[in-house]
């Protein structure tokens, strides 16, 4: 073992030392890298741990969950009941409703974190991961607050980013004249519809974030509306005193999806009605079959849909241009607002750090084998929270890695634990 040891240290040393300047920071870590402490890095360094085996979590701001803690509105709860959005060794607590707040949520990772005593190393931004050939380990170069630069050197990396790391901002005609009289902001920073109150505001986006924004803003007397560009299915949030997804989940058990999706659709339109109706056009796909295809969620409505019938927020097509306090929409017609809200959603920020083309997609940065297979690449790097599943896909991605690092932890990994 100590000949290995000299071994080892002199090729990290000689390998590394002439690529490094003197000011940079260089950091043998004999574990895994688990870049992102969100839900998806939590359970990953938790499923590790529970293996036996070390890990450290790397997170650009100063809190976990930081999506969650920092760029959420007030009213937000889970969607689905709270058995399907535990992670893996703990579930939430029993007192806990069937659809957990935001606060909640929050401190239900707290707490995960403390169980498990994991200790991410805050306020470290990831700028480049590259796996060396030369040395055959991988290098995670990362920026602190002040700008200090560390390199931590180690056999794998566990992508956990996610899905959601970066807002999605588009650019429309006329966006400049419109801020100079009224104000665009992205749902990342809303937090409630106090501030918005007596206002026009326009709503662009309609998933499930779009659609609570704009009930919430109905709840502080704003008159919003909303811009349905694409079909989507909405459904109610629960059906025949089950939640949507539990029934839909149970259901696929024993039917094939499209005839569940037929149910879903029946019981759908009993319940609220005919969307078309309304300006929400369903897809022809079916929301299970839409969502195994593309990803694309359905929305679970817990409100908005009678709000729309009312009158008290109205629809509209895309959108052609912005004027000053003004938009022209697709179908001509032009109204006046106060305020834009953008609940355009996220997307990965993998690309933009990490040096590998093998598992991730440079397009999108999705890994590109779908789910299941796409939680493993080449040379230990891996990939967590990002088969558009939600927790539930975190949670197996996260065994399946813990599992297959385990395996070369023992059997391979032993010369490297120094």
């Amino acid at each position: 073992m100590d000949y290995l040891r000299e071994v080892e240290g002199k090729r990290l040393h000689d390998k590394f030392e002439a690529k490094m300047a003197n000011t940079t920071r260089r950091i043998w870590v004999p574990g895994p890298v688990i870049v992102g402490a969100g839900p998806s890095g939590l359970a990953t360094a938790a499923c590790l741990k529970e293996r036996g085996v070390p890990s450290l979590i790397l997170e650009r701001a100063s809190c976990i969950a930081s999506l969650w803690q920092l760029k959420t509105y007030d009213r937000l709860r889970l969607h689905l009941p709270k058995q399907f959005c535990q992670l893996p060794l703990m579930s939430f607590p029993s007192n806990f409703p069937t659809y957990p707040t935001k606060q909640q949520f929050v401190a239900y990772l707290e707490a995960y974190a403390r169980s498990f005593d994991l200790n991410p190393g805050f306020n470290e931004t990831v700028v480049s991961t590259e796996f060396d050939y030369g040395c055959g380990f991988w290098r995670v170069k990362t920026v602190g607050l002040k700008m200090e630069e560390t390199e931590y050197v180690c056999k794998w990396v566990v992508v956990a980013t996610g899905e959601n790391a970066e807002e999605v901002v588009p650019e429309f005609e006329g966006m400049s004249d419109f801020v100079t009289h009224g104000r665009v902001v992205h749902t990342s920073s809303y937090k409630s519809g106090e501030e918005f109150r007596h206002e026009n505001v326009l709503v662009v986006g309609c998933g499930n974030s779009g659609m609570e924004v704009c009930l919430d803003l109905c709840n502080f007397d704003a008159r919003p509306s909303l811009v349905v560009r694409d079909s989507l299915h909405v459904l109610p949030q629960e059906m025949l005193g089950r939640s949507t997804f539990g029934l839909s989940m149970w259901l696929l058990k024993w039917f094939p999806m499209r005839l569940v999706d037929r149910f879903l659709l029946l019981v759908s339109r009993f319940m609220i009605g005919d969307t078309d109706e309304l300006g929400l056009n369903r897809p022809n796909l079916g929301p299970l079959e839409l969502k195994s295809v593309s990803g694309k969620t359905p929305v679970l409505d817990v409100g908005t849909l009678a709000k729309i019938r009312t009158g008290d927020i109205k629809v509209f097509p895309g959108i052609k241009r912005l004027r000053r306090r003004a938009v022209e929409f697709v179908d001509g017609r032009v109204e006046k607002f106060d305020a834009i809200i953008l609940a355009t959603g996220y997307r990965s920020n993998v690309p933009a750090w990490l040096k590998d083309t093998n598992l991730f997609s440079e397009k999108d940065g999705f890994p590109k084998n779908p789910f299941p297979e796409g939680w493993k690449g080449k040379h230990g790097l891996y990939s967590v929270g990002f088969t558009k599943r939600g927790l539930i896909g975190t949670s197996m991605d996260a065994r399946r890695i813990a599992e297959d690092i385990e395996h070369q932890w023992k059997v391979e990994g032993k010369p490297f634990r120094v």
